[in-house]
C-alpha cells in the first residue's frame, strides 16, 4: 500500500515538474518571440519616422524644435512628462494658435526626435536646456505654455528668466504641493518592459489613445512609432527618478505676482484631491490670474484646443489692455 502511494506521489511529482518545465519553456519562447518582433519593428520603424521641425544644438546634442506661424508674439510649448512626441501631440493646438502667434514646440532631450542625454533630469538642467534652445533661436520674449509637469519646471523657469517670459499658461499643469508626488517608481520594471518588447505588445493590445480625436491617420501612425521608440528610454526614466525631488524643490516657489497667469484645469480630476483649489491657490496673489475649468481628460489640448486658443487670445488682450490703462 505504502509502495503504491509512494509510486503515485512520484508520478504526480514528475507530472508537476514536467508541467512547470513546459510552462517555463513556453514563457521563455514567448518572451524570445516578443523580443525579436520588437527588434524587427524598431528597425523597420526607424526608416518610416518622418522628420519634422528643426534641430538646435544644445549642450553638444541635437534638440528638436517645431516652429509654426509668423505672429509677432511667440508662444513656447512644453510637454507633460512621458509625452513621447510633443511636436505632434500638440499639433491640434499648434494649428489653432499659429494663425495668430509664432508657436515654438520644444522637444526636451529624450522626447520626440531629440537626442537622449546622460545629464541628470533635474529641474535646473531641464530648464537651462530649454532656455539654451530658445537662445540659439534668438527668441527672447515669449509666453510659456505647457502641459502637466511643465507646472513644476515652468514655475522655476519664470523665476529664473522673468525678463523673457511675458505670461505663463498651464494646460492641466502640475502644482508643487499636490499630494502623492513622493512616490518611488519601479524604474527597473519599466526599463525591462521597454527593452523586452512587452511594452510594445501592451500598447498594441491596449485601447487606442487617439481613437475619436481630431488627429489625421498619418500623424497618429507617426506618434505611435515615436512612442515605441521613446517610451521609458533611459533619459525619461532618469526624469521619472527625479520627479519626487523636482516637486519638492518647487514647493518654495510661487509665480511672480505681476506675471499674467492663465491655468486651464481639468474639471473632473478624481485622482488628485482638491485639484481645482490647488490651482486657484496659485493665482490668488496674481495681478492677472485666471483659472478656466474644462471637461476633458488630463490631455485637455487633445479635445479643447479651440477653446484653449480662444481663451488664451482673449486673456492676452485683457492683460495688455489693463497694463496699458
Amino acid at each position: 500500500m505504502k509502495k503504491r502511494m509512494g509510486t503515485r506521489m512520484k508520478k504526480t511529482l514528475i507530472i508537476i515538474l514536467k508541467s512547470i518545465g513546459v510552462i517555463a519553456i513556453a514563457i521563455a519562447l514567448f518572451l524570445a518571440i516578443v523580443f525579436i518582433v520588437n527588434m524587427i519593428c524598431n528597425k523597420s520603424e526607424q526608416g518610416k519616422i518622418e522628420p519634422y521641425g528643426q534641430s538646435v544644438n544644445v549642450d553638444g546634442k541635437n534638440m528638436n524644435v517645431l516652429i509654426q506661424g509668423q505672429g509677432e508674439e511667440t508662444v513656447v510649448l512644453l510637454p507633460g512628462f512621458g509625452t513621447a512626441t510633443p511636436g505632434l501631440d500638440f499639433k491640434l493646438l499648434i494649428d489653432e494658435l499659429s494663425p495668430f502667434y509664432k508657436v515654438v514646440a520644444i522637444e526636451p532631450f529624450g522626447y520626440g526626435l531629440s537626442d537622449e542625454t546622460e545629464k541628470e533630469r533635474t529641474t535646473e538642467n531641464i530648464v537651462s536646456e530649454v532656455h539654451e534652445a530658445l537662445q540659439q533661436l534668438n527668441i527672447n520674449r515669449y509666453t510659456l505654455m505647457g502641459h502637466s509637469i511643465t507646472g513644476i519646471y515652468g514655475i522655476d523657469y519664470v523665476n529664473k528668466y522673468p525678463n523673457e517670459v511675458s505670461a505663463f499658461v498651464g494646460i492641466d499643469s502640475s502644482v508643487p504641493t499636490q499630494p502623492g508626488m513622493d512616490v518611488k517608481f519601479p524604474l527597473k520594471t519599466f526599463s525591462f518592459l521597454q527593452k523586452s518588447g512587452l511594452l510594445r505588445l501592451t500598447m498594441k493590445i491596449s485601447a487606442d489613445p487617439y481613437a475619436g480625436l481630431a488627429f489625421d491617420e498619418k500623424t497618429v501612425e507617426q506618434m505611435k512609432m515615436i512612442s515605441n521608440k521613446n517610451m521609458y528610454n533611459d533619459t525619461t526614466l532618469n526624469e521619472m527618478d527625479h520627479i519626487s525631488s523636482n516637486f519638492k524643490g518647487a514647493q518654495g516657489l510661487t509665480f511672480p505676482k505681476d506675471l499674467p497667469l492663465l491655468l486651464f484645469v481639468q474639471a473632473n480630476n478624481e485622482d488628485v484631491a482638491g485639484w481645482i483649489p490647488l490651482h486657484e491657490g496659485q493665482i490668488k496673489d496674481s495681478v492677472h490670474g485666471k483659472v478656466v475649468t474644462m471637461d476633458g481628460s488630463h490631455y485637455l489640448h487633445h479635445t479643447k484646443f479651440k477653446e484653449i486658443s480662444e481663451n488664451f487670445r482673449g486673456f492676452m488682450k485683457e492683460t495688455s489692455r489693463s497694463s496699458h490703462s
